[in-house]
């Protein structure tokens, strides 16, 4: 039996070690990936510690996979050997239950994210459901698509559904890994773009990146600061951290928007009697299906947007997972084959 090399978590809270691992071939209506790149997100310290339900262990993480088409199972009409494609945090949907008869496929019932619901992208070889498959276009390297399966989609994506038209004032709250491709995003969609963050350090990167304004949240009032410009027609909230995106519901403009992508089980500290005069809103946004990650690519190729990436060889995967996990990554962490 062929094998190939795959970075295993055993159990919770496991080291990850490279093994040896059975290749197999894909089944009807999957594809075998032979995998370039693979991003190193934050989510995937939610799985190394346990934090998602039904994980098999071991699991490989990865849900930020680019590569070519190994092989095709049987059914599997439209991609061929040679293709090259991404992978994102959709890795499948099913395509019967209701929310995908609605179209609502970020709420299918059984969706499949890679490494939850099969091996992920740290390893040569990923096997993938037909529908996760987002074609990579001509423009974009592998070491560059990877990032858009999840934090590329989830910013461009979580921006262009909100109302916000062009010359809107439009905040992006935190300058990490999704945050520096959220103000990249809302600088080539025409937004007069505002970087939140913690500290005076980050503001040359958030203007090298795109602001026109920086808000040190450390040193001045976010929502005063927010009014003073105007008020925000959307704040997207990037960064982790339940009070920093409720300090910045009081610097909405009228019917403004708090969209919500960075992931936290801390409780939202927003009185209704904040939303309701000015008929603000709050929502939460997932990433994006797989077509959302082709228009995310093709967008970032007609615009210029690219995540700041650093990239490790499969080898060094602990570590690059550990500089993802101790904040030193800056600011995306991607794996190569």
């Amino acid at each position: 039996m062929p094998t190939h090399k795959a970075v295993l978590v055993e159990s919770v809270g496991g080291p990850l070690t490279l093994t040896d691992v059975e290749t197999t071939s894909p089944p009807p209506l999957h594809v075998r990936i032979a995998v370039v790149a693979c991003g190193v997100c934050g989510t995937d310290h939610g799985f190394v510690t346990g934090g998602f339900p039904g994980l098999n262990w071991p699991i490989t993480l990865g849900h930020e996979i680019a590569g070519t088409i190994a092989e095709v199972g049987e059914g599997v009409e439209d991609f061929a050997v040679g293709d090259r494609v991404a992978v994102g945090w959709f890795g499948g949907n099913c395509n019967r239950c209701v929310p995908c008869r609605k179209g609502q496929f970020m709420q299918c019932e059984r969706m499949q994210v890679p490494s939850w619901h099969y091996p992920g992208g740290y390893a040569e070889s990923v096997t993938a459901p037909v529908t996760a498959l987002a074609r990579i276009p001509e423009g974009l390297s592998f070491a560059e698509a990877a990032p858009m399966g999840c934090a590329g989609v989830t910013t461009f994506n979580g921006l262009r559904q909100t109302k916000a038209k062009s010359g809107d004032l439009v905040a992006v709250l935190g300058v990490g890994g999704l945050g520096h491709l959220g103000v990249q995003f809302a600088r080539a969609m025409g937004f007069e773009t505002v970087a939140i963050a913690r500290g005076a350090d980050k503001e040359a990167d958030a203007r090298e990146l795109g602001a026109h304004h920086y808000i040190d949240s450390k040193a001045v009032d976010v929502a005063a600061a927010l009014k003073d410009l105007g008020g925000a027609a959307v704040v997207l909230a990037t960064a982790a951290n339940s009070q920093a995106m409720a300090d910045t519901v009081g610097g909405l403009a009228a019917q403004g928007e708090l969209v919500i992508i960075g992931v936290t089980a801390d409780p939202l500290p927003i009185a209704p009697v904040q939303l309701i005069t000015d008929g603000l809103s709050v929502s939460g946004h997932p990433s994006g299906t797989s077509r959302d990650v082709e228009e995310t690519m093709h967008f970032a190729v007609q615009s210029g947007v690219r995540a700041r990436i650093e990239q490790r060889p499969l080898a060094e995967a602990a570590e690059a997972y550990a500089a993802m996990e101790e904040g030193r990554a800056r600011y995306r962490m991607v794996l190569t084959m």
